[in-house]
């Protein structure tokens, strides 16, 4: 599919890596620069998303891998062709808390799952639209935990109640995702939220310009 205008960014990385926060502080900052933008999340950024968020992260035990892959994937569809899509052909710069990638990273790397499979699947669900940038922010599993502990309320998704093993599993996919990609900006999660919207927004501007 053809979008006619727009710009479609992702971020990824583990739980714990800081990606919401710079998200929201790179929306905000696009904003006050005059952009119009669309902040959004996977899961949750339809109707059908917020559901499925919830039966993801209140699991008492892990759905099997296929099952959970297929969840997202469900909500990635609706997501892409109700929200994402007619905001990109509205000329909308679209930032997405997580996307395709997170699959491969979580179910594929992370759990087994076939990553050809998954591929394929999140292409579906996303009629052919890739980021024109993803934002990856790199950062120790055990770090990661530290912070989520420290979290208002301290509760650990299903997800993230996996454990560090788990984490580090899916912190590697990502890397191994992500090394020859082009299009990726990739940041140490160890800095400040200030210094990495400083790094993405000198890394964007061309992008933003045109």
């Amino acid at each position: 599919m053809t979008i006619k205008m727009g710009l479609f960014i992702t971020l990824e990385g583990i739980d714990g890596c800081g990606k919401s926060t710079l998200a929201k502080n790179l929306t905000d900052a696009l904003r006050t620069a005059g952009h119009t933008v669309l902040l959004t999340k996977e899961p949750g950024g339809s109707k059908l998303g917020v559901a499925i968020r919830e039966i993801l992260h209140e699991q008492p035990e892990p759905l099997e891998a296929v099952s959970e892959f297929l969840l997202f994937a469900a909500d990635r569809a609706e997501h892409f062709r109700k929200i994402i899509i007619p905001a990109l052909n509205a000329g909308t710069i679209v930032i997405s808390d997580r996307c395709a990638d997170s699959s491969v990273a979580y179910q594929g790397y992370a759990r087994g799952l076939d990553i050809s499979f998954i591929s394929y699947v999140n292409a579906v669900a996303m009629a052919g639209i890739v980021p024109a940038c993803t934002i990856f922010i790199h950062i120790e599993p055990e770090i990661a935990f530290e912070r989520l502990s420290m979290r208002g309320n301290g509760k650990l998704t299903s997800i993230e109640s996996r454990g560090i093993s788990f984490m580090q599993r899916a912190q590697d996919g990502f890397e191994r995702l992500f090394k020859n990609r082009s299009n990726v900006i990739q940041l140490d999660g160890n800095t400040t939220q200030a210094n990495l919207l400083q790094q993405v927004l000198i890394a964007l501007k061309q992008q933003l310009a045109g």
